[in-house]
This record gives structure tokens, sequence and C-alpha cells, in this order.
């Protein structure tokens, strides 16, 4: 059984199909990228999975438990959902930090507030122990009393990852990790991201840096029109794609990083 079992996801705004049978299984370790153009449907799939939007049609399953099934979905309450969310870790765009906290209480404020609501059994000292850590290991120990305004960009969306870390969720999700960031700084980002892959944390990363997807990721699901077009070996879909959409795109994606 797979750490994560999606399928039939769909989804729309309206009469606007935004994801039509979603389906696909996600190990445990394992590394997925997803890619496609814009508006393909990748982020509105991320915030499917992490309950910030609800489907209309299908299942999310982890770890055997079901924690979607639209044929039987009702209206449930936001300690419901929050519980839900315990499950997925989600690393934004624009990294979401609140101004107001510190980089050391941005991490632990989700855990502290968990431990309150759903008696995780953690104390504040090991939460706190726990964020000091996890900063630690994104290069951050000396940054964890400064405020958001203080620190960079990618500064910011590593005190994001840590944060999203903080819950232990069973996946990690990125939605384009590094397109809020300067070419510059993209790097230290995309090298964290490659130390969690290396730990076989389980992932599953929204990105448009296709070079980074082919050498990290374990396979790749490339979307288009809010369908899975082709998925399989990262290396292998990237360098061979077997259906023309996919290669349409892989080669409209090289002639614009070539330009």
């Amino acid at each position: 059984m797979a750490l994560l079992e999606v399928r039939n996801i769909e989804k729309h705004f309206g009469h606007v199909e935004v994801l039509k049978n979603i389906d696909f299984d996600l190990e445990e370790g394992e590394t997925i990228s997803i890619i496609g153009s814009s508006g393909s449907g990748k982020t509105t799939l991320l915030r499917c999975l992490n309950f910030l939007e609800i489907p209309n049609g299908g299942t999310i399953t982890v770890r055997g438990e079901t924690l979607f099934d639209a044929s039987k979905w009702k209206s449930v309450s936001e300690k419901q959902l929050r519980t839900k969310r315990l499950h997925f870790g989600m690393v934004f765009q624009s990294f979401n930090l609140f101004p107001q906290f510190t980089a050391l209480e941005n991490v632990t404020l989700a855990p502290m507030l968990a431990a309150k609501e759903q008696n995780t059994g953690e104390s504040e000292a090991e939460i706190r122990r726990n964020g000091e850590a996890l900063l630690e290991q994104m290069g951050l120990s000396d940054r964890m009393q400064n405020y958001p305004h203080q620190l960079s960009g990618g500064q910011q969306q590593r005190v994001a990852i840590a944060r999203a870390l903080a819950l232990h969720p069973d996946v990690l999700c990125f939605d384009e990790p590094t397109s809020a960031l300067d070419p510059e700084l993209t790097g230290e980002v995309l090298k964290v991201i490659r130390e969690l892959a290396s730990k076989h944390t389980t992932m599953i990363i929204v990105t448009h840096e296709m070079a980074f997807a082919r050498d990290v990721a374990d396979r790749v699901i490339f979307m288009d029109g809010g369908v899975i077009v082709e998925q399989g070996d990262a290396k292998e879909v990237i360098a061979n794609p077997k259906e023309e959409r996919t290669r349409k795109f892989l080669q409209g994606y090289s002639q614009r990083a070539d330009s």
C-alpha cells in the first residue's frame, strides 16, 4: 500500500473544470515533481491535497486512512480540517510568514497550537527544541530571533520549510518554492530540498526547474489542461517523453530557458 493514494480527484470552479480524474500514488520516502504550464492545475492539486480547496470528486488516502471521499463528504468543522491538514506540510511560493513573529516563533506557532487543540503530546520545551533543530538544519541557527523583514527571500523560504516540517507531516508539499526568489537565492533553497530528498523525505514538488526535477525527483508528473498527461521515472520522462504534449512542453521550456 502506498503512503498516499489519490484517486479520480476532480475540481471545478463554476463551469470551469480545473482538475479531471487525477490519479497517482506516492510511496514513503519518494519525491514526485509536478511540471506543466501555468494554469494546468498543479497548484490547485496541491491545495486539494492540503484541503485548502475541497475537491468535487475522488478520494485521498494516507497510510490507509481515507481523509476524503467525495461520495461521503459533508461539511466538516474547521478543527476537523486542521486535523486532516496535519498529514501535509505546505511550502508556498510567497513564504507566507507572520511578519510580527521571529523565525523561531513562525516555526513553533503551529505545533504549539496543535499540541493544545489536537493533544499531540508535545511539550512547549520539546516544540521549541525541535524548532531550533530545524532552523539549524536549514542553516539559520544565527537567525532564529530575526523577523521576516530582516531575512533575505531565500532565508524566509528556508524558515517556511522548517515551519512545514515542524508538524511532522506525512507528505511535504512545495508550490514553486523558488519562483519568488532572485536567481542568486534559488540555489540555497534547492540545496535544502536536495538534502531532504537525500534523507528520503516524502515530497511533492510543483516546480519550473526542469533540471532540478530530473535530478532530485524519483518520478515526474506532467499536467496539462487539468489532467495528468504522463508520469514516470523523472529522468526518463524529461529525457524521453512518450506523449506528444509532454514533448512540446519540454521543447518549449528548453527554448525559453535558452533565450
